[in-house]
């Protein structure tokens, strides 16, 4: 009985495995041909204003929110194309906080982005009417931080219009989503 145990135990968690291998992220070539072209640089530049919802993996709306965002371009020594984005958020609980994410082009159609509480580089890539990012956000929860990796994807409706949906996940688990809708002003 404890060898059949054992061997359903390894049974299941290669099955687990290979199920987690065969789940492949959509890749952002996907919309290529998908208008209006999104220029990361054009939509963020001046004011926009979010309204967003942070939702548990149940579904279940946690936190809502509201951002308003300045985005202003500029380079850096080296001439590079840079893209500061100063987020203000007013939380449905009252609480208010500020990120701003300094990105740069790292090449055509691909950009990295750094703020205080991003760990290490995001790295997004755009293609037709979307953006994806990737990074690791450190979240503060109570008196520890946790470090969630977020798969965040935008899509321009039009030219005053994006839609945006991040999912974030712990060790490949996913624990919720935001939704946001934003608007240049």
């Amino acid at each position: 009985m404890k060898k059949l145990m054992t061997w359903m135990t390894v049974m299941g968690a290669l099955m687990c495995a290979l199920g987690l291998a065969s789940c492949s992220s959509l890749d952002v070539t996907t919309y290529a041909k998908a208008q209006p072209a999104l220029k990361l640089e054009d939509y963020f530049s001046g004011k926009l204003i979010g309204h967003g919802m942070v939702m548990d993996r149940g579904g279940e709306v946690t936190r809502r929110f509201v951002v308003n965002i300045t985005g202003t371009l500029g380079k850096d020594a080296s001439g590079v194309e840079l893209l500061t984005l100063d987020e203000k958020f007013d939380w449905s609980d009252g609480k208010k906080e500020a990120r701003v994410w300094t990105l740069k082009r790292v090449a055509s159609g691909e950009w990295s982005g750094q703020a205080a509480d991003v760990v290490g580089l995001a790295v997004g890539k755009v293609s037709g009417n979307a953006l994806n990012w990737r990074y690791v956000l450190a979240l503060p929860v109570k008196d520890s931080i946790y470090n969630l990796d977020f798969d965040d994807w935008m899509f321009l409706m039009d030219n005053k219009v994006m839609l945006n949906k991040a999912v974030f996940s712990k060790y490949g688990i996913r624990l919720g989503e935001i939704v946001i809708g934003f608007q240049k002003l």
